[in-house]
């Protein structure tokens, strides 16, 4: 089944949309390195380190940015409305 033509320039509108976030987040990735914020360090993060092992689980960072992502779309789900 062929794709009819509007739906390919939806589809491209969703690639340029999808490219475009994720070169702003890796940005604000960029950027959040250079400061001294304890992201990936905080405690509740799990560093196991052996003698040939190294295993790290941000469990304390993945929570936090999980629920700080949440309040920002509940916030903008509330302002859409």
């Amino acid at each position: 089944m062929l794709l009819n033509y509007s739906a390919m320039v939806d589809f491209g509108k969703f690639f340029v949309f999808l490219g475009l976030m994720l070169l702003l987040l890796g940005g604000l990735f960029l950027l959040l390195g250079h400061t001294n914020l304890p992201l990936g360090r905080l405690p509740g993060d799990i560093l196991y380190r052996g003698k040939n092992t190294t295993f790290y689980f941000p469990l304390a960072t993945s929570i936090l940015i999980s629920v700080v992502l949440s309040l920002v779309l509940y916030v903008v789900g509330k302002l859409r409305h």
